[in-house]
């Protein structure tokens, strides 16, 4: 079937939709930063005050162009930077495993922005009020933020920008293009990005400048001192029941080292299986498992894009797949969480997606299970439950089981709109990169056909794409991939009992004690018609 479908179901934004006015390139002249990058969100002349940089999704000092735009500007006024992150008490439904790694990661950027002359504040709060306040205590003559396009962030954004007196840019230090660069519109696909990126990769893929050094912080504000400790156990204590992982260290330098460090990602005994093995389940060194890191901005895209292509002639068709997921489809789900607001609702599907869901609304559901049995990985399907349990007890799920997990969502609920809300409850509760627009853009594609298109029609899916145990058990070794993640969710489960601590939701055993049993009662209900 043609792929040549309408794929615009809703494609204005909080501020970039085709109507809307957008926000005009900053008026800053310099030489570290392309000013591509940078936006006016607030315009207007900036003051002789310190620069203050609102840090949020870029979370490490070096390779950040937010960052750099904000030394720039500041050593052209002979100003002084301050660097501010505010904590909210809740963001999205993450718990002790993504707090807890973010705030060690902050705690080693700290002492290293203070030793370039840069004042760390950690605010707690409503940033639409705790950034004003320090804005207009330091004097600031420029308020700089890093960008995202999830929804509440830029709301925050927009509150900010009304309630401070001073010009406000934000610089995209995520993409390698800038998504307002990249495409001016809601892409249909990686097809139509693709060319758009290349185009533009010449002028943007390129080296980072360090930073500065600048002059010891000598204004009469004083950052107050962070008590981590404290802060690390309230935080843990109040997102108990997702408890951290510790395959993945945190902070900017163990990001580096698993990109490039002694068995990082891009050593030659990984690198080498990337390009063929990236799809079997079976084989976790296969993967880069650099997710976290360019979550939380531990590590820069473009960093790991410039390390990688210095592989290029040896190992091509490796590099050539991770630059493709890396950066084209990476920035495929910026793009289209930054021009689709309800990028996470049925309504921004296309027409013929919600066509054929709607269709096949009622049709008969041979297993239906609730919230609660799909989070403690009980149903009849052993991969199923492994690709659950992967996620609840390691922090991560591989990323082709994440496809097939989201579609058993949708084959094995009411409707699509209860399957949306529970894969994207599940995966911003467990994964430790949950909240993220890749996330969101890999529910609405295995359940809505965002940037697919129409298949053969059959029952419950419709149009939308298939997935099922024997296609994954032709690509696959199912009992291994099982029996590695029974491994790891008994050992960490081990260790939670030896703290005293619980790990996660009440689930079996092993992924496969519910599937040997069969369904029963208990597990799910068989039914002949939609309620």
């Amino acid at each position: 079937m043609s792929s040549k479908r309408k794929t615009n179901g809703g494609t204005s934004s909080l501020d970039d939709g085709p109507s809307a006015k957008k926000p005009a390139t900053a008026a800053i002249s310099g030489t570290l930063v392309n000013p591509k990058r940078v936006r006016e969100l607030k315009p207007g002349p900036v003051g002789n005050g310190p620069v203050l940089l609102w840090m949020s999704r870029d979370q490490r000092m070096n390779d950040n162009w937010a960052l750099l735009h904000a030394v720039e500007v500041a050593q052209q006024r002979q100003q002084q930077v301050a660097v501010a992150f505010n904590l909210v008490p809740a963001f999205l439904g993450a718990g002790a495993r993504q707090f807890g790694f973010m705030l060690r990661g902050l705690r080693e950027m700290q002492p290293k922005l203070e030793a370039k002359g840069i004042a760390f504040f950690l605010l707690k709060g409503d940033p639409s009020q705790t950034l004003p306040d320090l804005a207009s205590r330091l004097g600031a003559g420029l308020v700089v933020t890093d960008y995202s396009p999830l929804r509440l962030g830029r709301q925050w954004r927009e509150q900010v920008c009304a309630a401070v007196s001073v010009p406000v840019h934000e610089v995209d230090a995520h993409n390698v293009v800038p998504v307002w660069v990249a495409s001016d519109k809601r892409e249909v696909g990686a097809r139509t990005l693709r060319p758009k990126i290349h185009k533009h990769l010449p002028e943007f893929l390129c080296e980072f400048p360090e930073v500065s050094q600048l002059g010891p912080w000598s204004h009469t504000v004083k950052p107050e001192p962070v008590d981590w400790d404290a802060l690390l156990e309230e935080v843990l204590t109040r997102g108990s029941a997702v408890p951290e992982v510790d395959w993945c260290k945190p902070g900017e330098d163990a990001g580096l080292q698993a990109l490039k460090g002694p068995g990082g990602f891009l050593s030659s005994s990984r690198l080498s299986l990337y390009d063929t093995k990236r799809n079997d389940p079976a084989t976790p060194k296969a993967l880069s498992n650099l997710s976290p890191y360019l979550h939380f901005g531990q590590l820069a895209p473009q960093r790991a894009a410039l390390e990688a292509a210095k592989h290029r002639a040896k190992f091509k068709a490796a590099v050539e797949s991770f630059l493709e997921e890396l950066v084209i489809r990476r920035e495929l789900s910026d793009n289209f969480c930054h021009y689709t607001p309800n990028y996470d609702s049925l309504d921004c599907a296309a027409e013929w997606a919600r066509e054929t869901l709607e269709k096949h609304r009622v049709d008969k559901r041979e297993h239906l299970y609730t919230r609660e049995q799909l989070e403690a990985g009980r149903t009849h399907d052993e991969l199923w439950n492994a690709c659950q349990l992967e996620m609840v007890h390691v922090g991560k799920m591989h990323g082709y089981m994440r496809m097939y997990w989201a579609k058993k969502i949708l084959e094995w609920t009411e409707g699509p709109e209860e399957a949306i809300e529970i894969a994207i409850f599940l995966n911003d509760r467990y994964e430790l990169d949950g909240r993220d627009p890749s996330g969101y853009v890999g529910v609405m594609w295995s359940m809505a056909g965002i940037h697919d298109m129409g298949w053969t029609e059959r029952p419950i899916f419709g149009k939308i794409r298939y997935m099922n145990y024997n296609g994954c058990k032709r690509k696959f070794d199912i009992k291994a991939y099982c029996a590695y993640v029974d491994r790891l969710a008994s050992e960490a489960k081990a260790k939670h009992r030896a703290k005293g601590k619980s790990s996660g939701p009440a689930a079996p055993a092993t992924a496969a004690t519910v599937a040997s049993a069969g369904p029963s009662k208990d597990v799910c209900r068989e039914h002949g018609k939609s309620k």
